[in-house]
């Protein structure tokens, strides 16, 4: 356990712009070679988790959604063939949003919306959405060798913008556990639910490798000075 004041995971390049410009340069590269889409994160079964969870839950099909550090795009596009028509998704890497763009038009998706966007500091434009999904972006933004506790409370603060009132938040990690996350995203947020992930035993113990929770953002309680108006 980290002691006060502590980061609570070492830097990392895996935390860097420069890391995941490079990475995604060369999935792009192997897509216009190969057709190849590159790495699922988390695996095909992280997608199913979260189609299933919308599904079980009847979020209607024309619900906004975005998808934070969206990759290769590839989750954008099963929710699409799922029937959602509302689809964005943003990444700070303009060689991501170059490899997803071409994933969409492959898969004759041109609805799905794709911007080069750092969420951290998003632009006046992305508001509203009724469900963000993350799958690995908050575990890269905690190992930011460069104020990884400042970035991720701006990640909290540009969620908390994003997200509708209501609104639903599906974040997945591998480097956090489900009460971690209840302590990072305590403010303005509510768990509704922790999804099924793969376990592991270890010495009689076990465990999950994945954390996958489903977030509400609370109601905006209206304050003193509104009622008077």
């Amino acid at each position: 356990m980290a002691l006060a004041g502590d980061e609570p995971f070492s830097p990392s390049v895996l935390g860097t712009r420069e890391h995941w410009d490079a990475a995604y340069e060369r999935e792009l590269q192997t897509f216009q070679d190969i057709g190849d889409t590159g790495e699922i994160w988390f695996g095909e079964e992280s997608m199913v988790r979260i189609i299933r969870w919308l599904e079980k839950h009847k979020v209607p099909l024309d619900s906004s959604v975005l998808d934070i550090g969206t990759g290769n795009g590839v989750l954008l596009v099963e929710l699409a063939k799922s029937g959602y028509m509302n689809l964005t998704g943003i990444d700070y890497s303009p060689s991501a949003i170059q490899l997803s763009e071409k994933v969409r038009d492959k898969e004759g998706m041109s609805n799905i919306k794709l911007k080069v966007e750092d969420f951290l500091a998003p632009s006046a434009e992305l508001s509203g959405f009724d469900i963000c999904i993350d799958k690995g972006t908050f575990d890269a933004v905690s190992l930011d060798p460069s104020d990884a506790a400042g970035k991720r409370r701006l990640y909290v603060a540009s969620l908390g913008r994003l997200l509708k009132p209501e609104g639903f938040f599906l974040i997945t990690s591998c480097n956090w556990t489900k009460e971690e996350l209840l302590d990072e995203f305590r403010e303005g947020f509510e768990v509704l639910e922790e999804l099924p992930t793969p376990k592991f035993c270890f010495g009689g113990r076990i465990g999950n490798s994945v954390t996958a929770l489903v977030f509400q953002r609370k109601k905006v309680r209206p304050s003193i000075l509104d009622k008077l108006d």
